[in-house]
């Protein structure tokens, strides 16, 4: 969560530091903008979701809406859209040679995100209750179902061509069944389908559907996603040498592309000595510092 005005009260407003470094791009990211009723306002994911509209539109049939977990306001609609903004103003500056500051409001980023939800209302995508769509779980076509070992199965079949191929795969006639955009029949059909995908293991089920348009794939979870062939050919995820895994930097470039640490991550504090004596503070400063308990430490354990 984020304030406005946090950095007035230290005295590196931008005005004074823009004042300094004319060229200097200053984003400022918060949760709800710099400005307006909420500005000062503590707030979370969720809240920001919720006051952009997108959080209305997430969930099932009959059931509350739901965040999905904190992805969407902070890191998509907060980082991701604060750093093109940097980006942006960069660019802007080969220009100018100006520098300038980025208001970053997470609510407005993630509804900015959300634009496709509203340019297409019209388009008939939306016009049902939450949960009753053709992407939000609606469908029988767009969904996930349970395997008969526990797993599941995410389904994604839209276009006519995918869709056959999805039906043929389950074993069903598509003569014999309702057609695919009849929205009475949907209810029915989810039964249908939930009930055949029961019958088989997930890797039953990807032996049927790889190397097919069905739009059918495995959900994968985290112990899982790195030992899928596609992600392993694609070296997608990478190990640290504490043998923690995480996903490899994303977009790969192709003349210069990222080249990520094989170091474990650093612990809260493992490095603020070292920092702030490289940066001119004293041991005594430093301990001072600690003492009043302004920054803590910690030592990785030593390896004997």
């Amino acid at each position: 969560f984020s304030f406005s005005g946090v950095m007035e009260k230290l005295g590196l407003g931008p005005e004074v530091l823009l004042q300094e470094n004319p060229r200097l791009i200053y984003a400022r990211l918060t949760g709800f903008g710099q400005t307006g009723k909420y500005a000062k306002s503590a707030g979370h994911d969720i809240n920001y979701l919720a006051l952009s509209g997108v959080l209305s539109k997430l969930g099932r049939k009959d059931e509350k809406p739901y965040a999905p977990l904190n992805l969407l306001a902070d890191f998509a609609g907060g980082g991701v859209m604060c750093a093109m903004g940097i980006v942006t103003a960069l660019y802007e500056r080969t220009k100018s040679g100006k520098g300038q500051v980025i208001d970053a409001s997470m609510v407005e980023g993630v509804a900015y995100l959300s634009s496709f939800l509203w340019k297409s209302q019209n388009l008939g995508l939306w016009s049902r209750p939450r949960g009753e769509n053709l992407l939000d779980s609606g469908a029988p076509f767009y969904d996930t179902y349970q395997t008969s070992d526990g797993k599941f199965m995410a389904v994604g079949a839209i276009e006519p061509q995918f869709y056959e191929q999805f039906i043929k795969g389950l074993g069903l006639d598509s003569d014999k069944i309702p057609s695919q955009l009849n929205f009475s029949d949907w209810p029915e059909m989810k039964k249908k389908i939930a009930s055949v995908f029961a019958q088989k293991t997930q890797a039953e089920w990807c032996s049927i559907f790889d190397a097919t348009d069905a739009c059918v794939t495995p959900v994968l979870s985290f112990d899982e996603v790195a030992s899928h062939q596609h992600n392993k050919q694609r070296s997608s995820f990478i190990k640290n040498n504490a043998g923690e895994i995480s996903p490899r930097p994303a977009p790969l470039l192709s003349r210069t592309p990222a080249v990520p640490s094989i170091k474990r991550d650093p612990f809260i504090g493992e490095h603020t000595q070292e920092i702030l004596l490289e940066n001119g503070f004293t041991k005594e400063e430093i301990a001072k510092l600690y003492s009043d308990e302004v920054i803590e430490f910690r030592k990785p354990k030593a390896n004997l």
